[in-house]
This record gives structure tokens, C-alpha cells and sequence, in this order.
């Protein structure tokens, strides 16, 4: 029997995190008061995972902090949740033919978790341009199955591989473009630094039994080894008690890296609704479509009877559904904001076999001054 314990401390963070930011959110605005002489809306940002959604004013700078979790458990192909015995028995391994290379995928990921910490910030030269600055650190861990030999189902033993660092950068200008009656609309240009490193590797163990630690696959990097222009538009709204917004965003790749591959191209529309309970809380719902491409070239370090080694098995189109709480101060607190964001898949189709998405929860600081 294979057993893996992860998913219930997985849940037991979310929850415990969840039960924290509640609290938390209840409590701040009786500690800020009700300040009323220069108000500032909740809902003057969008929810925290949406980035380069707002602009400064002329000499404003604003720094920030999120923490991202994302997890995700169980395989699919296309929208087809699929086993691992099914992998193991029926999915041809791209590198058969080359020494030690099985007729099929013998190893198998079952779960994934990815801490992600995003430090943020943002200068205004002018009243026209904002500049913002991303940079991040983030961990992934990785469960595997490894069946035994060749051919059949029968499982040889489990194992976890790790990586954390530095990840990619960015630099990107928010030019605005037009602002006028409660309406907004802004450009976002910039370029992805490739900060995040792409030769990380760990202990696995082989269908033979063997116990190397060679480069982990695609999934399992932290950066893309390139620069990436992004390119986008973002759009708000807001009346009396209600704000909206709209964003595209896209990361374009259009150079190999260093181990002669490059990633695919990356595009997320997402259109969201807040509502003010009053000026320091608001509530938000929102709605992203991703679509990301598969790989080009092939690192020839990684070759191995596994899913997450093969550059075609990287693209997918997912819908998600986010239910967030922005919260703002005022009086000595103006400035600080906190955030709470926890996002659902509603669809996903996966150039699979790949592991499927369960759920990201994103919290954030924000400071303005």
C-alpha cells in the first residue's frame, strides 16, 4: 500500500489559515476605528491576485507581500481524471528506446504543494506612470509513485522530491491611458527576469530500485531560464458601493534558455465584482481563464519514465472562481491594507497526464505612502 499524509496537513494549514484571516478581518477595523475625514475604499484594489491592477499618484511608493499556496492532488487527461495504475499501464514514455528507458511511465506524481512568497514594489515618477518590481522565493515539493520494473501495476515504494530558491523577477510600467468618472484604464509593459533557477535536482527512486538524484523535470524548476516580455490591459470601475475590474495579462516566451528549451506562452483573462460592506471592508468574487502552452526544445539532462519529463504534457486551459476580502485602514493605519483570496478550479482540460489543480490560497500586505 502507498499512502501519503501531506493532503491532510495540506488541509489543516488551509483551515487553520482560513480561521486566522477570519478572525484577523473581524477585528482590524475596530482596532482602525471609523475614520471618516479622508476615506479609503477597500475596494480601491482588486483582490490580491490580481497584480499590476492599480496605478500611484505622482511620488507614491507602495510596498507589498503575498503568500501564495497552491495544491493540487490526482491526475487527469484533458478533463478525464485518470488513475496511476492506469499511467503505469497505458501512457508510452517518450524516452523508450533509450538505456533504462520502460515501454511506459513508471513513475507517477500523486501531489504537489507550492509555497510562494512575492515581495512587491511600486514607485510613481509621474501621475501617467507607475513602475512595479516583482521578485519572489518559492518552495515545491513533489509525491511520487514508482512501480516496479517494466510492465504491471505492482507499486516498488514512494518517494518526495524538493526544491526552493529564488524565482523569476519582473519589472513592468502600468501606463495610463485613460481615467475619467470613476473609470480606469491602464497598459501593463514589462519583462520576466530569469532570476529562478532551472537545474535544480533531488533523489528519486527508479522502477529497478535505484536511488539517483538527477535534474528534476519541468514542473519541479522555479524559473524559465529566460526573458519574457509581458504585455496587458487593465480596466476598473466603481460607483457607490460596488467596484469591477477586468484584466488580460500575458507572458510571452520568445527565446530558448540555456538548456535549450523555453516555456509556453502564458495568458490569464480575469474580470472580478467587489462590493463595500463599509469603507475599510469589501467583498470580492472573480472569475480567471488560463491558458497556458507547452514546451519547446527539450532539456537533455531530463530523461526519465515519469509524466512531468515530457515538454508536451505542460499545457492546459483552466477556469477558476476566487472569493476574496480586502480590508483597508485609516487614521494612523492609512496606507496598510490586508487581503484574503482563496481560489476553486470550475474547469480544467490538461495536456495530460498531468496533476490537476484543487485549490490556491493567496494572502497579501500591502503598504502605500
Amino acid at each position: 500500500m502507498y499512502q501519503f499524509n501531506s493532503g491532510c496537513h495540506a488541509a489543516g494549514i488551509f483551515k487553520q489559515s482560513l480561521q486566522a484571516a477570519v478572525l484577523l478581518l473581524a477585528a482590524m477595523p475596530l482596532a482602525w476605528g471609523d475614520d471618516t475625514s479622508a476615506p479609503v475604499r477597500a475596494d480601491s484594489h482588486a483582490p490580491i491576485g490580481v497584480m499590476g491592477d492599480h496605478m500611484h499618484k505622482k511620488g507614491e511608493w507602495m510596498v507589498s507581500y503575498r503568500f501564495m499556496r497552491m495544491y493540487m492532488q490526482g491526475n487527469r487527461i484533458g478533463d478525464d481524471r485518470v488513475s496511476p495504475e492506469t499511467i503505469a499501464t497505458t501512457i508510452p514514455n517518450r524516452f523508450f528506446g533509450l538505456p533504462g528507458q520502460p515501454p511506459t511511465l513508471r513513475v507517477v506524481p500523486v501531489q504537489m504543494d507550492t509555497n510562494m512568497h512575492m515581495f512587491g514594489l511600486m514607485y510613481a515618477p509621474s501621475d501617467w506612470l507607475t513602475l512595479m518590481f516583482m521578485g519572489s522565493y518559492i518552495e515545491k515539493t513533489m509525491d511520487h509513485i514508482t512501480f516496479q520494473g517494466g510492465m504491471g501495476s505492482n507499486v516498488l515504494g514512494d518517494f518526495t522530491t524538493r526544491a526552493d530558491g529564488a524565482g523569476d523577477s519582473s519589472v513592468t510600467g502600468l501606463l495610463r491611458l485613460y481615467e475619467q468618472g470613476g473609470q480606469h484604464v491602464h497598459a501593463n509593459i514589462g519583462i520576466s527576469l530569469p532570476t529562478g533557477g532551472i537545474k535544480n535536482s533531488d533523489q528519486i527512486l527508479t522502477p529497478t530500485g535505484a536511488t539517483p538524484s538527477p535534474r528534476l523535470p519541468y514542473p519541479m524548476q522555479l524559473g524559465s531560464g529566460s526573458y519574457d516580455p509581458i504585455i496587458g490591459l487593465t480596466y476598473t470601475g466603481s460607483g457607490s458601493a460596488w467596484s469591477w475590474g477586468a484584466q488580460w495579462r500575458s507572458v510571452l516566451r520568445v527565446e530558448n534558455n540555456s538548456q535549450s528549451y523555453r516555456l509556453g506562452d502564458e495568458h490569464r483573462v480575469t474580470t472580478w465584482l467587489s462590493r463595500l460592506l463599509n469603507n475599510h471592508v469589501s467583498l470580492s468574487l472573480r472569475l480567471q481563464g488560463m491558458d497556458r502552452g507547452n514546451i519547446s526544445g527539450i532539456d537533455p539532462l531530463i530523461v526519465a519514465p515519469v509524466q512531468t519529463a515530457d515538454p508536451l504534457n505542460q499545457g492546459l486551459q483552466r477556469l477558476d472562481l476566487g472569493l476574496g476580502v480586502n480590508v483597508a485602514g485609516s487614521g494612523g493605519l492609512r496606507g496598510h491594507r490586508l487581503a484574503f483570496e482563496i481560489n476553486i478550479p470550475l474547469y480544467q482540460d490538461l495536456d495530460g497526464p498531468q496533476l490537476e489543480s484543487d485549490w490556491m490560497l493567496t494572502t497579501g500586505y500591502q503598504f502605500a505612502f
